[in-house]
């Protein structure tokens, strides 16, 4: 299944892809659905309301998850090309509600900062609570995955040794447009291409199946950590291919395309607009 939060004139509403149409799931958003211990049976039920799904106006996959728990340097090439040693283990950063954005909602750049880059990524989305899961508990807690542009103001990031500062900006990330269930994509631990395009040149090309760590194994270190709830967010890490890291470097001014895609589960396509 491909699930969704979109904007309507009443209000956000959950939904399920089903052709061109999305169907109403009678909640207002995924968030809502997934706390449902039946969540799936309902994402798979008859609707009588539908919307067109060409024009429909994403929301944030998850507008308000308790949480999004980000990593770093999951993927060796990246890890390389920003002149780190491989982790022994996840390198994790936190963002927030405030922070996400619409699949297709334009990005504004912030007046403060000259290095505004992209990182495509893949996300797991959480359909489950889970504390200190086992490899069968963390995949059976992995609803599905989505695809996320951590947006980052690098020299915010790099004023200190911690990177929060530069990855929580307002309306910055934005994360969408669908939740794909595993099945959808060969299961807990997909090998799916990922790829960032600037005005249609592409910046970042790489294959999920190379993350060091993966989505099962991240579920359970970070459930070892904190309690995961439904509609929690992991973003996986991305590859390399940033601006940050190209000679001479390349950042995000306004007027830019940029379009972050996981193969079989979706693009989030983003305008930069000017200084704000």
């Amino acid at each position: 299944m491909k699930l969704a939060t979109i904007r309507t004139g009443e209000g956000t509403r959950a939904v399920r892809l089903d052709g061109g149409r999305l169907v109403d799931l009678g909640y207002p958003d995924l968030g809502a659905l997934l706390a449902e211990p039946d969540w799936r049976e309902k994402a798979a039920a008859e609707g009588t309301t539908t919307y067109d799904a060409e024009g429909a106006d994403f929301a944030p996959v998850v507008p308000d998850p308790s949480k999004v728990i980000c990593v770093g340097h999951n993927y060796s090439n990246h890890i390389k090309e920003m002149g780190r040693e491989l982790p022994s283990y996840p390198t994790l950063f936190p963002k927030y509600a405030d922070t996400l954005a619409g699949a297709r909602d334009a990005i504004v750049k912030p007046a403060e900062t000259g290095a505004l880059d992209w990182e495509v990524e893949l996300v797991v989305v959480i359909g489950k609570e889970v504390r200190r899961a086992d490899g069968a508990g963390a995949e059976a807690a992995i609803a599905g995955f989505t695809v996320m542009n951590d947006v980052s103001v690098r020299d915010w990031q790099f004023r200190t040794v911690e990177w929060t500062q530069g990855k929580i900006w307002d309306s910055s990330t934005p994360v969408g447009p669908y939740l794909v269930t595993p099945d959808e994509v060969g299961g807990a631990r997909p090998a799916l291409k990922v790829t960032t395009t600037v005005d249609g040149q592409v910046m970042q090309s790489d294959d999920t199946g190379t993350l060091l760590f993966d989505p099962v194994f991240l579920v359970e270190y970070i459930s070892t950590i904190i309690t995961l709830r439904p509609g929690d967010l992991i973003a996986t890490g991305t590859p390399a291919g940033v601006g940050h890291a190209r000679d001479p470097k390349v950042y995000l001014t306004g007027g830019e395309t940029v379009v972050t895609e996981v193969e079989g589960v979706g693009a989030c396509t983003n305008l930069i607009v000017g200084d704000a």
